[in-house]
């Protein structure tokens, strides 16, 4: 059955429907999850949130976008309200490493057979997972959305409603901001 006719029999209440929309994207709404809010009991929180708002809401879905986008938006914008929410409360950065596993699926490539330079590098794989983290959460989002989940810029502008330049300019200061944490570290750790 394909998307549009499974949406039609979900909004006349056909709760088997929304189960095949929700197997169909739950592994990309909890992967965006993990990436954003960084552990596994928060990613399923938040893809539980997605779809029992989506389920709420699904008469306003108008299909101007595709489902997978529209879950994207309430996923994301679930996210950053509990990282705003997270952000008041006063959390050293090593109480927020001790929170879950961060094992995120970011590959650096490791070019080198030496042992020794292999361990420089996971360090330098750890370093960059602490750097993703410690972008403020609207320049994390379109970092992952875009550079880790591999959406289109004009997709995540819907996703973020945004401007497809406001999309671009977060992207090139998130990025920015991720070489310049990352160059500190080779530089002080003579990499």
């Amino acid at each position: 059955m394909s998307e549009q006719q499974l949406i039609e029999r979900a909004k006349k209440g056909d709760t088997k429907a929304f189960e095949e929309l929700m197997k169909r994207t739950q592994t990309n709404i909890y992967n965006l999850g993990f990436r954003l809010l960084g552990n596994k009991e928060d990613a399923a929180d938040l893809m539980q949130d997605t779809y029992i708002k989506a389920y709420e809401n699904l008469d306003k879905f108008e299909g101007r976008s595709s489902f997978s986008t529209w879950l994207y938006r309430i996923a994301t914008n679930n996210a950053l309200m509990k990282l705003r929410k997270e952000k008041n409360k006063n959390i050293s950065i090593d109480e927020i490493k001790k929170i879950g596993d961060k094992d995120y699926k970011i590959e650096i490539s490791d070019w080198y057979e030496n042992p020794s330079l292999y361990f420089k590098s996971n360090e330098l794989k750890q370093q960059l997972q602490e750097a993703i983290d410690s972008l403020p959460p609207k320049y994390k989002s379109v970092f992952i959305l875009h550079d880790i989940e591999e959406l289109p810029i004009s997709e995540v502008a819907k996703i973020l409603s945004l401007s497809i330049p406001a999309v671009k300019t977060r992207i090139h200061r998130s990025r920015m901001f991720l070489r310049e944490k990352i160059s500190e570290y080779i530089k002080k750790h003579g990499n």
